[in-house]
């Protein structure tokens, strides 16, 4: 079963192509993490927001993801970071298109 975790915290940017051009490497070594899947990269400028929607291959991997992502974040000052772990329907969301198999 896969499973999702969902993040986000309040950060005053950089967004869009300035976050796209500061966060590449950190992107790239997201794709070397234990058991991760992908990534949706979120961001909201107008309430100053940023996170991220993943999926695991288990819920252990994404929660040893958390805790390691949350220490990093805690290091740039980022320590109100709401998060949540949650079990993929897959047979639901193969219906709805979702990328999930």
């Amino acid at each position: 079963m896969t499973y999702v975790l969902q993040v986000d915290f309040k950060m005053n940017g950089p967004f869009g192509d300035e976050m796209a051009e500061a966060f590449s490497d950190l992107a790239k070594s997201i794709n070397k993490e234990d058991g991760f899947i992908w990534k949706i990269w979120t961001e909201n400028t107008k309430t100053n927001e940023a996170g991220g929607i993943y999926i695991f291959e288990t819920k252990e991997t994404a929660e040893k993801y958390l805790d390691m992502h949350s220490k990093r974040l805690a290091g740039f000052g980022i320590t109100d970071v709401n998060a949540k772990i949650f079990a993929i329907n897959t047979k639901l969301t193969e219906i709805t298109k979702g990328p999930v198999k």
